[in-house]
């Protein structure tokens, strides 16, 4: 890969991430996360190895179902409440899909099977950003978000907890321990 191209990409994965954090309003977020994630495709298959073109795959599908559920839910709380603000979720329904959603976006149990295969796949550096920088943007998504059921994310947070610790009692991998 040229190296200008290279710079391009993590350019671009500065500037999705930059958008995300600045924005108020669902699309322009929305915006953010695409440009986060199709920034990142090309560098996972930076070396075209079988094992990375399927991390890759998975992962774009993974990605590109959690941002239609999330712009599902900001669609939806538009229709009910008229609001596109992030800060303005009024009502739970929307806001309990928008953190569905940002739960995938991250790889929180229970949505989180996609993640150690994806990154079972890719080398250690493209697997280092993924598992750092590419989940900056949902986690600020997530805290901007007003808490109507604050249940749902101390659930969230404790099947990662758990499901994690169990899992990795039993794997020989070193790659999806980490």
């Amino acid at each position: 890969m040229s190296p200008y191209i290279l710079l391009i990409l993590v350019l671009a994965l500065g500037l999705g991430t930059t958008i995300t954090l600045s924005s108020t309003h669902w699309l322009i977020a929305w915006v953010g996360l695409e440009l986060n994630t199709l920034a990142i495709l090309p560098l996972m298959t930076r070396q075209p190895h079988p094992r990375a073109v399927e991390a890759t795959t998975k992962y774009f599908l993974i990605q590109a179902a959690a941002a239609a559920t999330l712009l599902f839910a900001a669609t939806t709380n538009a229709w009910l409440t008229g609001q596109w603000e992030i800060q303005q979720m009024a009502h739970p329904l929307p806001t309990a899909i928008a953190t569905l959603a940002l739960a995938t976006k991250v790889g929180l149990a229970p949505m989180h099977f996609w993640l150690p295969e994806v990154l079972q796949g890719l080398d250690l550096t493209t697997g280092l950003v993924l598992s750092t920088w590419q989940k900056l943007a949902p986690f600020a998504l997530l805290l901007q978000m007003p808490l109507h059921n604050p249940t749902l994310l101390i659930i969230l947070g404790l099947l990662s907890t758990l499901i994690g610790g169990w899992g990795g009692l039993n794997q020989t991998q070193l790659r999806k321990i980490l």
